[in-house]
């Protein structure tokens, strides 16, 4: 597995990483992860895959954290 990127973007850790003909990002954020997948036919240039660190992807990625967030305290909060 090949690491392209990684950084911190709103406190959020963001990985990329290049694996069996495979773009992976994976979105961490406290103890939840989000993954996806892509093939590298789908994308020409490692510099495209920013479209999915910006914009309303990433956005949607956010409010994913929060609904898993509120959804995990709640059931810590059961215990």
């Amino acid at each position: 597995m090949r690491v392209v990127q990684e950084f911190v973007l709103e406190d959020i850790r963001i990985s990329v990483f290049s694996w069996n003909n495979k773009y992976i990002i994976k979105f961490e954020l406290g103890p939840m992860e989000q993954t996806f997948k892509l093939s590298e036919t789908d994308v020409l240039d490692e510099g495209d895959l920013k479209v999915f660190l910006t914009g309303d992807f990433f956005e949607k990625v956010k409010l994913r954290f929060k609904e898993m967030g509120q959804s995990f305290r709640a059931e810590v909060e059961n215990l």
